[in-house]
């Protein structure tokens, strides 16, 4: 039988700990972040959960500047159109969906999937955990559906979703992400004894392009569960972090930074929305499984609490890059 996931941790005080700084070396953060804005999208966009498209209800999205609405028909298939409608421009983000269609409230126009003249339907996908839109974009090669990176099995496994708004650029989220130096300084709360083992030279190949850290959860002042995990961009707007090994090694943390559009300010507003998908080969996880429905708030909680801290850090190199 396996040992308990949790070890008693002992860690300095928080201004006692290692300093990272001269490993965070700002060239090298910026070569990984180029190499990942590099990568195809096949203009997909991540547009939110899949939970949060229900049967008989719009869901509406600015995405990249244009205004999306996302509806399920009558068997549960995703869709997604422009967020106005064709007639006199009213929103259909509240519209009721009948019979697979959405009702524009103003004036009662049924459109479906087939679209009808100036007013079609987008490419959409849903992959059980995310829904996604394409949006064709000039001189970008599209794609039949998103690059998505490793997943644990669907059936063994618990997602959750949460999104948060930050004013700043998806390139900023991937940034963050792409520095796990910060983690135990940044987030004392969460993470302990941190180190990366090995992190991508600047003319990384594809094949090696990846972050390795050693790092342990923390439960509680005292105790703590290590894992290895690797951090990797399938695509321009994406970062996944994957347990290696470890308790929960298959599961997944999908950081993906969706471009809304400018604010009131004039500022760019960017919507990461982050898929954690737990999942553990251990007997006892199944019975996780039929509690999901109390523990995705959990999961969502704990994701909000560190992207309260990390948006900020997105913000803040957004303000830095941006100053004239």
């Amino acid at each position: 039988m396996k040992a308990g996931p949790l070890r008693r941790i002992r860690r300095p005080a928080w201004a006692d700990q290692q300093p990272t700084w001269a490993d965070a070396r700002p060239g090298l953060i910026r070569a990984a972040l180029r190499r990942a804005l590099e990568r195809p999208t096949g203009g997909w966009y991540v547009i939110g959960a899949s939970r949060e498209v229900r049967p008989g209800r719009a869901f509406g999205r600015v995405v990249a500047g244009r205004e999306l609405v996302a509806w399920r028909d009558d068997a549960g298939a995703l869709h997604v159109g422009p967020g106005a409608c064709p007639h006199l421009g009213a929103a259909l983000c509240d519209a009721p969906v009948h019979g697979g269609r959405l009702v524009c409230r103003w004036h009662g126009l049924a459109l479906g999937p087939d679209g009808r003249p100036g007013w079609q339907p987008v490419p959409a996908h849903d992959d059980g955990v995310l829904a996604w839109a394409r949006l064709d974009e000039a001189g970008a090669v599209a794609s039949d559906g998103p690059v998505l990176g490793p997943r644990p099995p669907a059936d063994h496994s618990v997602p959750a979703v949460t999104t948060v708004i930050g004013r700043c650029e998806p390139e900023d989220v991937v940034a963050n992400r792409l520095d796990p130096w910060h983690g135990a300084w940044f987030h004392p709360y969460s993470f302990a004894a941190l180190r990366v083992l090995s992190a991508p030279p600047p003319d990384s190949p594809p094949t090696e392009d990846r972050f390795l850290v050693e790092v342990t959860f923390t439960v509680g002042r005292r105790l703590g569960v290590p894992v290895h995990a690797e951090f990797t961009c399938p695509d321009a707007r994406t970062v996944t972090m994957r347990i290696v090994d470890g308790e929960g090694t298959g599961s997944v943390v999908e950081t993906h930074a969706t471009p809304l559009g400018p604010g009131p300010d004039d500022r760019p507003r960017t919507a990461v929305v982050e898929a954690v998908i737990a999942y553990s080969d251990r007997p006892g996880f199944g019975h996780a499984r039929r509690v999901a429905g109390a523990l995705r708030p959990l999961m969502g909680a704990a994701a909000r609490r560190l992207w309260r801290d990390d948006i900020a850090y997105a913000e803040r190199r957004y303000a830095l890059r941006s100053c004239p």
